[in-house]
Formats: C-alpha cells, structure tokens, sequence
C-alpha cells in the first residue's frame, strides 16, 4: 500500500514537471517572439475576432470576471483562505498559499518590468498604466484558483467532486482571461503567457514542498525506526 502511494506521488511529481517544464518553454519561445513583433498579427487577428462579438450585456459580464482575477479580489481571497487553514491548524497549507501569492507578485512585477511592453488601447474603460506582458491577472488566477481547485480536490470525496472542482476551476480561469482579452487590457499573447508563467511558478512551489513534504516523511521514519530499534 505505501509503495502504491509513493509510485502514485512520484508519477504525479513527474506529470508536474513536465507541464512546468513545458509552460517554461512556451513562455521563453512566445517572450522571444513578442519582442520581435512576430505575435502582432496573431494579436490584432484575435482582438479584432473577439471584439466583433461585443454586446453591453457581455461587457458587464466580462467586466465581472476580470474583477474576479484583479489584485484586491485575489489578495483578499487569498488572506481569507490562509485564515481558514490555519484555523483547522493546517499551517503547511496556510504557509504554501502565501508562498505561492507573494512570490507570484514579484515575478510578475519582475517580467512586466523586464519585458516593459506597452498596453494596447483598451475597448471599454481606462488603459491601465502598467506594462502588459505577462498578464497579471492570468497568471494570479493560476496560482490562486488553480492551486485552491488542487488543495480542495485532494480534500474531496468521490471522482464526481474532483472532476467538478477542476473543471469550475479551468472554466473560471478561462474566462479570467478572455474578459482581459475582450476588455481589450491585453493582447492575447499577454494571457498566453500569463497562464504559462503561473504554471512554471505553481509547478516550482509544489515541487518544493513535495521534496520538503518527503523529507519530513523521511526523518519521521527514520525516528520511529530508532525508537523501536
């Protein structure tokens, strides 16, 4: 049963790794095409496509889910999910979502400032002031829901919950990005790289804490095993 367990972890790890390894590489390929202008055409294309589609009603729409991805909505959510686990004494978990927020605010402060790409025009409301590339909200949806949908799924009960859970979890994530596209605040290749970003990162602090998680593990045997040798 344990060595099911460890197998079953380890494979889990590797999955990690890969998309990580993956999302790094697509982000590295896609900044590179960005600063040669080579995304422009794809950009224009899919922001004119998206636009087509405008309607007062999905506006507003729109206009919720990007304020469900902005910064005061993710932070307070975050502080409030951090509150609970360490409530039901869960200080690991408290710790890892603070972790995973605070240092995906400076990569992303990081790369705006490195790529420094400039806003296109927003379609509906005020540009805002900061630089474009990645997208900010993209990338925190990632590491806020996507990292809540994994701790709730492991929590759940039955493949029914899990499978609802990562599927809201996508869906809402999905959208966080689109809105960003339709209220014209970023360009696609923004979002692309955003989601990309978030999944280096979030795969970066899981993987952490599994080798931290597996060391515990590891000492705690090794005690037990002295105890009764």
């Amino acid at each position: 049963m344990e060595k099911s367990k460890k197998a079953k972890d380890g494979f889990l790890l590797l999955v990690a790794l890969l998309i990580a390894a993956t999302a790094l590489f697509a982000f590295g390929w896609l900044a590179n095409e960005m600063l040669e202008g080579d995304t422009q055409k794809f950009d224009d294309f899919v922001r004119n496509a998206v636009h087509r589609h405008a309607a007062p009603g999905l506006t507003w729409f729109m206009q919720g889910f990007s304020f469900l991805g902005s910064v005061a909505v993710i932070t307070t959510l975050c502080v409030l999910a951090i509150a609970v686990f360490l409530y039901f004494r869960q200080a690991r978990t408290a710790a890892l979502r603070a972790m995973a927020m605070v240092g995906m605010a400076a990569l992303d402060v990081s790369l705006k400032l490195a790529f420094h790409r400039p806003r296109p025009v927003a379609y509906f409301g005020p540009t805002p002031t900061t630089y474009s590339f990645p997208s900010g909200h993209a990338m925190g949806s990632v590491c806020f829901y996507g990292v809540l949908a994994a701790i709730l799924a492991a929590r759940a009960s039955g493949r029914g919950a899990k499978w609802c859970i990562w599927m809201g979890a996508v869906l809402l994530i999905g959208l966080i990005g689109y809105s960003r596209i339709y209220l014209g605040v970023h360009y696609p290749s923004d979002v692309i790289a955003g989601y990309c970003a978030g999944a280096v990162w979030v795969g970066a602090v899981g993987f952490l804490s599994k080798i931290r998680t597996n060391g515990h593990k590891e000492e705690k045997e090794e005690v037990d095993r002295g105890k009764h040798g």
